[in-house]
């Protein structure tokens, strides 16, 4: 039989995320997408996150890295990956994979989120982008 998932509110996850010794701040006004969204952060990593219509949670930003006060993307070409944000790309160490990782679990536990195989098993990417693959993108 299936089991049910627990749908939790926003007050609710703001208070077991601050439990969990996440720090808990409003999001920065050039990244806030709704009102009252806040930035989740542990780790050097972040999220934004903001109470949906139906007083459960919504994820505004995805995990990542927090790279000069901007959340970045994981992206994957394939040899390597890499944290880039609007301004800079870094190569990605296997401490920030860790740290995204456990972060991402960690947020997903407190939202009560489903938990997929393969995003347990390491850190997935925002993009995918192989070099081998001539002329996909035109």
């Amino acid at each position: 039989m299936a089991k049910k998932t627990l749908q939790r509110t926003f007050n609710d996850v703001l208070a077991i995320l601050g439990g969990q010794r996440f720090d808990v701040a409003p999001a920065q006004e050039g990244a806030k997408r709704t009102p009252n969204a806040v930035q989740v952060r542990k780790y050097g990593c972040a999220a934004e996150i903001a109470a949906a219509p139906d007083g459960t949670v919504e994820v505004l930003a995805r995990p990542g890295w927090l790279l000069n006060g901007e959340i970045s993307r994981l992206l994957d070409r394939g040899y390597q990956k890499f944290i880039k944000t609007s301004k800079l790309e870094i190569p990605a160490t296997a401490d920030h994979l860790r740290a995204i990782h456990e972060f991402s679990e960690e947020l997903n536990d407190a939202i009560g989120a489903t938990s997929l195989y393969n995003q347990s098993l390491g850190t997935t990417s925002n993009v995918y982008h192989y070099d081998r693959v001539k002329g996909r993108d035109e």
